[in-house]
């Protein structure tokens, strides 16, 4: 939000408490400088101005700016004189702390990404949930679902949705959020262990809480990458605790759910669903569709695409956006390339054909553990993936979700939506079943055996 606009906006509110001569007297000199560190920051004409405003009117003035921007900020009244050695003082500390070697703590950046927004962001049924909670997020920071909680596999959307909530935040309130992934986390972890040119790591480690606990909404992407990293994890439950009592909004995605991530501490993902936690499922045929289109319309390419191509991509390249997306560049660089032949559906399937074959490797590999199991078992594919639950048609199904757990790396999400969408909890509890009675039963074990080995 524009600091001027955001000035005047408050200061109608404040005008309409007090009487006119009161508001004129104290405010019509009023400036406003600077909104930092979670603090607004104004200069006055006068000592006596700053006395007043400070004892007098300290919060009215808060209140005002509470319910402009939906943020309480400290107020800091300064005159001239002290602004200009507030800034001389700041101007020096920085260039001490890139002397040392040490990052600055100005100019904090969200990272967020600007493309990625609500408006760019195409609603389908297996996203339509986690869109509306990521909105209601960005509408009530802190308030409405903390943690929100995103799960889903890689290229569903999870990143634009999280990106769409920091930017949605930023534009609409003087919030500090921070987008970072996992990766980044860690790596600022380590050189809290790193030792300044004093030889001690004192402004690493205020480097580190001023960057993660001085802010409003903190974004971490790919969580599952904590595993694994103990110190990290301690870190990341102390600095989930700051947030978190404070109100301040946590936003979290991984590839799997919280149940999922046994490498992570009990207490890290018992603190995961305290709040809201979504899936983002795979898109259906006609989502990838919509996908496409507005892809081509973004990229105002000078040749259309007719509706055929668009139908065979969404067909054959599989449920990553990525991918889908991808296809229509290469598409048209191929075209280009071919000295800018027409788009047809042949062209198409020359220019995509190890494109394709790529995006649909993960998906048929389920689709194969699933075709292998129903032959042996004498029922149809269909019938594996149905909500059917005869002893005939479950148990199969059982031993196929085990096969795909065992032998993918697929999340126990993904292996439910390609069994029809049926939830995490359900393969969970098949896949135990199956890995229990095996070690009873010597004949289970053998036909798992024997499918494996067809398999492989």
């Amino acid at each position: 939000m524009n600091l001027e606009i955001l000035f005047q906006n408050a200061l109608k509110i404040i005008e309409n408490e007090l009487s006119s001569l009161s508001f004129q007297t104290w405010f019509e000199d009023l400036k406003m400088v600077a909104i930092e560190e979670g603090k607004a920051i104004f200069v006055v004409p006068m000592a006596v101005h700053k006395k007043q405003l400070e004892n007098n009117y300290y919060d009215i003035i808060r209140e005002a700016f509470n319910q402009v921007t939906g943020t309480n900020f400290e107020l800091e009244f300064l005159l001239e004189d002290e602004l200009k050695k507030k800034k001389e003082e700041q101007k020096a500390k920085e260039e001490i702390q890139q002397e040392q070697g040490v990052p600055s703590l100005l100019g904090k950046k969200s990272n967020l990404n600007p493309n990625y927004t609500f408006d760019n962001f195409v609603v389908g049924n297996s996203n339509k949930f986690a869109q509306a909670a990521a909105l209601s997020v960005a509408e009530n920071p802190g308030k409405m679902y903390n943690p929100l909680f995103i799960y889903g596999n890689s290229g569903l959307g999870k990143t634009h949705l999280m990106h769409a909530i920091g930017n949605y935040i930023l534009q609409n309130s003087n919030r500090k959020v921070l987008y970072v992934t996992s990766d980044q986390f860690i790596n600022d972890f380590i050189s809290i262990n790193k030792k300044d040119a004093s030889g001690t790591n004192f402004n690493y480690i205020d480097f580190f809480k001023d960057k993660y606990r001085n802010i409003d909404v903190l974004i971490i992407d790919d969580i599952q990458f904590l595993g694994g990293a103990t110190q990290t994890q301690q870190e990341f439950f102390h600095t989930f605790n700051t947030l978190y009592d404070d109100s301040k909004q946590i936003i979290i995605s991984s590839d799997r759910s919280p149940d999922d991530l046994k490498l992570l501490e009990e207490r890290l993902r018992t603190r995961f669903c305290w709040g809201l936690t979504v899936n983002i499922f795979p898109p259906d045929f006609s989502l990838r569709t919509q996908i496409l289109r507005k892809k081509i319309l973004a990229g105002n390419f000078e040749q259309d695409i007719p509706e055929d191509v668009i139908e065979y991509i969404a067909s054959n390249m599989g449920s990553d956006v990525r991918q889908l997306e991808g296809s229509i560049t290469r598409l048209i660089a191929y075209s280009t390339i071919m000295g800018g032949a027409n788009i047809t559906l042949n062209l198409a399937i020359e220019a995509l054909k190890d494109f394709i074959s790529k995006g649909l490797s993960e998906k048929n590999e389920i689709a194969r553990i699933q075709k292998v199991v129903a032959e042996f078992f004498q029922i149809n594919v269909e019938d594996i993936r149905s909500k059917k639950r005869s002893a005939n048609i479950a148990f199969p199904r059982q031993v196929a979700m085990y096969l795909c757990r065992t032998m993918t790396s697929e999340s126990f999400p993904k292996i439910g939506t390609e069994f029809g969408g049926k939830d995490h909890s359900t393969v969970m509890h098949s896949v135990e079943k199956i890995a229990r009675e095996m070690k009873e039963n010597s004949d289970l074990a053998n036909i798992i055996e024997k499918l494996q080995k067809d398999l492989e």
